[in-house]
């Protein structure tokens, strides 16, 4: 153990600011002057919680500047793919220098130098002088500076405890030899954050095993002969890159800024500056922890802050934020109970049978809920009381004991409340328990209630609760090949855990259901949100089959179709190149081929090579539509093609997509492993992948039921437009009629031209299009963009008179509603800075059209889910694609199934318009399609 006693942390500034930015940006804390202080909050509670806890002797906080750097001046492109700082974090940082003056803490910077360059020589000259050293980031680069003396300090982040890495956890965590080989790995893999190279392909496992091998990235280039394949390659080509790589994310350690040990001393701070600086930020809870004194003695363990401070969420005033200590399962009074006896199940099913209500979440091996298995059950009745119930590690045990409960949870009228039900619904059907019955999901009603934070059940009961939950990684260890399971974790531990998180959702629910009440959000969550998830746990339980040997076909043909493309690529560029690389494609394009005069640039100086530019090019130039074609057969392959076949389940031989419901905050369900939602449709390659979507029974087919311009219909209906009503119900192509009305010319006369500019107005104005978006996406002038706009609002007046109010309304309340009451909020839509003040009022149109989509589809597939149950029908609903349904269903239910689902889909909800579903049936996803 050191003896040293003088303990100085340098903190560094940007990475905290820009940290507590993120973390507070979906539910920003506005004061009364209308500024956002999120970032300065979270930036002055990191700063008083190191004070008060880690109690340094010697401070210091060190900024970047403005200025150019010399890493900028060696590589023009350094850093350059950063977007530009937001408004927010422009102003917070003057007041959070004015905080770090006020507590009269120096404030490090230097022009041509960065904070990590500051923080690396203040660190190194104060550990040869009897200091044990801190370096505040979460910035890993700063590993490459740990010795015996310096520690990197990563902060507490969206539930995650405080990390303090000394040598052997650096070691370990790069899985190197020596902390200086931190500077080799991020010369080998590069840094997509600060734009450094790199070498091409060179991930974390492949960094370790060259460095065990060679040493260092010098030594690894000069042996590159001695490498195998695609790796040595890629070593002989950007070797040089890989070292110069490495000289950037070196560290300067002889910044040019004394250190004076007197200056960095932690004093009392300046009270009346700070006083004025809180009073103006309106920081009152702030203010009085800020002049308390720093305690000399430590306070009991059980104490300790979590440091959990830029955690978004909660409420916006600063009053009622998390304060800086949570609660924990050590400072908090309550009864968790081991029922591990038949007689305690028993006494404990009692109980539950005379509760109207009970609160539940199982204990399981894995997230994987196709083949994870079940350990235990922990039930809550009351706050603060909770029991758990552990299952014997023989499967056929557990499910012995797991029965005792099928009435319970399959009894309809008694309510269940728990943390994502879905996953414990699809878990508890792997033991023939069939959920039922009224559900509260404290998930779904916290995405309803703010649907931009995150909804996890950690970051909610600290936000609501003030507590920070037992993590499981204090039970099973930290992700990693070391991981233990839960069933080899202590059952006194693993009971308090389980117990824990049954007692915190049920108080979480009684923090919920009044605001859900108060905002009118109960019928959205117990009528569709809750019902869905019984009908997506039976999608993802059931799955989708796939034909491994077409997408094994397909993979060949895409291979050899991108060999095809790069050689006419080489051949028509004259030489060869990295076609992935943006800067050699621009040269190739720019400097050699000449396609264009002035050739658009990115901010950092390189010739822009997006699709965006490559798309206006390729009319022209056949290298450029080579280019999209060589980068879509990249993608496919890699993407889709060789990753499907990865995703089969050996239980099944099936796909299941994992649905969530609360990512997309339009109410849109998202998929994820695979994410169905992306696969391909615009193309011929694209729509290829479909193919290998089948039944997988020979006598079944594949049926897919599609809503038709449900967008533009919903859009008809809210603006109440008479012209593009008439046009629904009569049946006409609503394109063709925007054309002839736009153009001023019979609907007979309307040619491909003006139908597909139409086609781009319909549904660019859902997207809030201005012009200079039209004239893009068409290729024309602006002003004939600007004409066709004004055109189209002359002939649909209703439209821009929908458009204007629903903008004016959300300035009103700052958020927009769907059809069915889902919340959009929308907090700049009174900003002052234009972009965001934009970004909100497209979204003021979009959102409640694109949000009663996704409304319209859920309630479908709640009704036909339904009916097909109670039919017992043995079809399938199997995949949900935005707008579409997809079905496999035996060939004697086709008739039926086919009439049922667009009637149902039809007639989800009514509107003033008609919806129409198109349905397709075949052997395969794309023939139904």
């Amino acid at each position: 153990m050191s003896t040293r006693t003088k303990k100085l942390f340098l903190l560094d500034a940007m990475a905290l600011i820009y940290r507590a930015h993120f973390a507070f940006s979906k539910n920003p804390r506005i004061n009364s002057k209308g500024m956002n202080t999120g970032a300065v909050m979270g930036f002055t509670n990191v700063l008083l919680e190191i004070m008060h806890k880690e109690k340094p002797s010697h401070l210091g906080v060190a900024f970047d500047t403005s200025a150019p750097t010399f890493r900028h001046k060696a590589y023009a492109e350094y850093k350059a793919n950063r977007e530009s700082q937001p408004e927010e974090i422009r102003t917070a940082i003057p007041f959070c220098k004015a905080i770090v003056r006020g507590f009269n803490i120096p404030l490090l910077e230097m022009d041509g130098f960065e904070a990590d360059d500051i923080i690396g020589t203040f660190a190194k000259s104060a550990s040869k002088d009897e200091f044990e050293v801190y370096m505040m980031t979460p910035d890993k680069d700063y590993a490459q500076l740990v010795d015996e003396h310096i520690f990197l300090y990563k902060p507490a982040f969206m539930g995650n405890g405080v990390e303090i890495l000394g040598i052997p956890e650096v070691l370990a965590k790069f899985d190197i030899q020596n902390v200086d080989q931190v500077r080799d790995v991020l010369g080998l893999k590069g840094d997509a954050v600060d734009n450094i190279p790199g070498i091409p392909g060179v991930g974390d496992k492949t960094a370790s095993k060259l460095l065990k091998e060679y040493g260092t990235v010098e030594n690894i280039v000069a042996h590159a002969s001695e490498l195998k394949g695609a790796l040595k390659t890629r070593v002989e080509s950007f070797g040089q890159q890989g070292i110069f790589s490495k000289e950037l994310a070196t560290i300067m350690l002889e910044v040019p800024v004394p250190f004076v040990e007197e200056e960095l001393v932690l004093t009392e701070p300046n009270e009346p500056a700070l006083t004025e600086i809180f009073e103006e930020l309106e920081f009152r809870t702030i203010a009085k922890r800020a002049f308390k004194k720093i305690e000399k003695e430590e306070k009991p363990k059980k104490e300790t802050s979590q440091m959990g401070l830029f955690d978004g969420g909660g409420p916006s005033a600063e009053e009622s934020a998390p304060s800086s200590t949570f609660e924990t399962i050590d400072t908090i009074k309550h009864t968790y109970t081991l029922v591990d006896t038949e007689e305690g199940r028993k006494q404990l099913i009692k109980l539950m049978n005379a509760s109207p209500s009970f609160c539940f979440d199982t204990e399981t091996t894995s997230l994987e809920t196709v083949d994870a298995e079940i350990v235990g059950l922990a039930v809550s009745l009351k706050t603060g009381t909770a029991y758990y119930v552990p299952f014997g590690a023989d499967q056929t045990q557990t499910a012995i004991e797991l029965k005792e409960f099928q009435a319970l949870l399959e009894d309809p009228e008694k309510l269940k409340i728990g943390q994502n039900l879905k996953y414990d619904i699809q878990i508890l059907r792997n033991y023939d328990i069939s959920v039922k019955g009224p559900l509260f999901d404290t998930m779904l009603a916290h995405y309803l209630i703010d649907p931009e934070t995150a909804h996890s059940m950690d970051r909610m009961a600290e936000n609501y609760l003030n507590y920070s939950p037992v993590s499981i990684s204090t039970l099973i260890g930290p992700k990693g090949k070391n991981q233990k399971s839960i069933r080899d974790a202590e059952i006194k531990e693993v009971c308090e855990y389980a117990c824990e998180d049954a007692d915190i959702t049920l108080q979480l629910k009684e923090k919920l259901e009044p605001q859900i009440k108060e905002l009118g959000l109960e019928k959205l969550l117990h009528e569709v949100e809750e019902p869905l998830s019984f009908v997506l746990s039976d999608m993802e339980y059931t799955g989708v089959s796939i034909d491994k040997e077409a997408l094994a076909k397909m993979s060949v043909e895409l291979e050899e179709a991108s060999r095809i493309a790069q050689d006419e690529i080489f051949k028509t560029a004259g030489m060869e190149f990295n076609i992935g690389s943006p800067k050699q494609l621009g040269e190739v394009l720019f400097d050699k081929l000449k396609l264009v005069d002035k050739p658009k640039k990115t901010k950092s100086g390189q010739y822009a090579t997006g699709e965006d530019i490559l798309s206006k090019l390729a009319a022209e130039h056949d290298i450029a539509n080579k280019i999209l074609e060589f980068r879509e057969y990249q993608k496919l392959k890699s993407t889709y093609v060789d990753a499907l076949p990865r995703l089969i389940s050996p239980t099944d031989g099936r796909v299941h997509t994992d649905y969530r419901q609360t990512v997309a905050v339009t109410g849109r369900l998202s998929s994820n492993n695979p994410n169905l939602q992306n696969i391909p449709i615009r193309t011929i390659k694209g729509r290829e992948i479909r193919k290998a979507f089948v039944p997988q029974q020979k006598e079944h087919l594949l049926m897919a039921a599609d809503y038709s311009q449900v967008e533009l219909r919903i859009m008809a209906a809210f603006s109440g437009d008479q012209s593009m009503q008439e046009a629904f119900r009569a049946g006409r192509d609503i394109h063709a009629n925007t054309a002839s009305k736009v153009f001023k010319v019979p609907l007979a006369e309307v040619d491909g031209g003006m139908r597909r500019k139409a086609k781009e107005v319909n549904f660019g104005i859902i997207y809030g299009i201005s012009a200079f978006g039209l004239s893009q996406n068409l290729n024309i002038p602006r002003g004939e963009a600007s004409e066709i706009i004004r055109a189209y609002f002359e002939e649909f007046p209703s439209v821009k008179s929908y458009m204007d109010s629903t903008i004016e309304t959300a300035r009103e309340n700052e958020y927009v509603e769907t059809i069915l009451g889902r919340r959009r909020y929308l907090r700049n839509i009174n900003s002052k800075n234009f972009t965001m003040r934009g970004f909100d009022e497209r979204n003021a149109i979009n959102a409640p059209i694109q949000g009663s989509a996704a409304d319209i589809i859920k309630v479908a597939m709640i009704n036909i889910h339904d009916w097909m149950k109670t039919e017992k029908l043995k079809s399938k609903m199997i995949m949900q694609v935005h707008d579409e349904l997809v079905f496999e269903v035996p060939k004697d239910e086709l008739a039926l199934l086919q009439e049922k689902v667009q009637e149902m889909m039809q007639h989800a909800v009514s509107l003033d318009v008609p919806l129409e579903v198109e349905v397709g049936t075949g052997a395969n996803w794309l023939e139904a399609h």
